[in-house]
C-alpha cells in the first residue's frame, strides 16, 4: 500500500459536480500504517463530500489542522459530530485569534477557528503540539518552527493576531510531509510562512529533498518575478511535481503548464498518490 491524499473539499470543482467547493481546504489522507484529515475546510461541507466519495470517516484516527484560519479548522467541530476523534495535532500559538485589518484602520474581520481550548477539553480531544519535527508514522511527519530567510516571502501586513492586533507571523502553521521515493511530499494548508522556507526547513530537519509539493502555497497575491524566481529555486532543490490548490492562484497554475516542473491543479474531489 502507499499513500494516497483525497481532497475532500478546495475552492474550486472537479469533474465530480456533486460534490460542493468552498473557500477552504480538507484532505483525507491514508499511509500505510494510519489514516487521518489534514485541515477540515470552513464548514461541514467536507464531510457530506466524503461520503459522496466513499470515505469511511469513521475509520479516520485523529486530525491535523495547518494553522488557525478559519478555512482550515472551522470545520473541525463539525466532524465531531459525526465521529470521535481523539487526537488533534496543531503547531503552538494554535488558540491566538486570527483577524484581517481594514486598510482604513481599527476594523477587523475574524478569522479564526471558532472554537476555543476549552470546546477541547469539553469535547475531550487531546491537542498535541508540533513544536518542530513531530512523527506521526514511519512514513508521516509534521514540521513547524519554519526559519525565516527568504527575504521575497513576506506576510502581508493586513494579517493580525491576539487582542493586541500584533501582525501575524504565523508561529501556529505546520505541514505535512510525506515519504515518496528517495525523497518526501510537502503538504501544505496555506504556506503563510513562505513555501521556500518551508521546503528548505523540512530538508534540513530530515535531511532528506523534497520531491513534491500539495496544497496551498498563497502565491495568489505574488508578481510574476516572485513567481519565477519561486520555481527556479524550487527546481534547484530537486523539486519534481507541484500539486496545487486553494490560496495558490491561477497565475502560478498556468506557469507550471510550461515549465520543467510537473504540475497540476487540485480540485474537489481530486485523488494523488505517492
Amino acid at each position: 500500500m502507499g499513500i494516497s491524499l483525497k481532497v475532500l473539499v478546495e475552492d474550486t470543482g472537479s469533474e465530480h459536480q456533486a460534490l460542493g467547493k468552498e473557500h477552504g481546504l480538507s484532505v483525507y489522507v491514508e499511509t500505510p500504517q494510519s489514516r487521518f484529515v489534514f485541515d477540515c475546510g470552513a464548514s461541514g461541507l467536507s464531510w457530506r463530500n466524503a461520503l459522496l466519495m466513499g470515505v469511511k470517516l469513521t475509520r479516520v484516527e485523529f486530525v491535523v489542522i495547518s494553522h488557525a484560519h478559519y478555512d482550515h479548522a472551522g470545520g473541525f467541530p463539525s466532524l465531531l459530530e459525526r465521529v470521535k476523534i481523539r487526537r488533534l495535532y496543531t503547531g503552538p500559538g494554535f488558540w491566538k485569534e486570527k483577524f484581517a485589518a481594514a486598510p482604513e484602520g481599527r476594523k477587523y474581520t475574524y478569522l479564526g477557528a471558532g472554537f476555543t481550548a476549552s470546546d477541547l477539553q469539553d469535547w475531550q480531544v487531546e491537542q498535541n503540539i508540533c513544536e518542530d519535527l513531530l512523527p506521526l508514522d514511519d512514513t508521516a511527519w509534521l514540521v513547524g518552527a519554519f526559519v525565516r530567510q527568504e527575504p521575497m516571502e513576506t506576510i502581508p501586513a493586513r494579517f493580525v493576531r491576539g487582542e493586541e492586533k500584533r501582525p501575524d507571523d504565523f508561529r501556529d502553521e505546520i505541514c505535512l510531509v510525506l515519504r515518496e521515493g528517495d525523497g518526501v511530499a510537502l503538504v501544505t494548508g496555506c504556506a503563510h510562512p513562505g513555501i521556500l522556507n518551508m521546503v528548505r526547513t523540512v530538508h534540513e530537519r530530515l535531511k532528506l529533498p523534497v520531491r513534491s509539493v500539495v496544497g496551498g502555497t498563497h502565491l495568489k497575491e505574488a508578481s510574476a518575478e516572485r513567481i519565477e524566481r519561486t520555481l527556479a529555486a524550487l527546481r534547484g532543490m530537486g523539486l519534481c511535481r507541484m500539486g496545487l490548490c486553494h490560496c495558490s492562484g491561477d497565475a502560478v497554475r498556468e506557469r507550471l503548464a510550461v515549465d520543467d516542473v510537473a504540475g497540476c491543479s487540485l480540485g474537489t474531489g481530486d485523488l494523488i498518490e505517492f
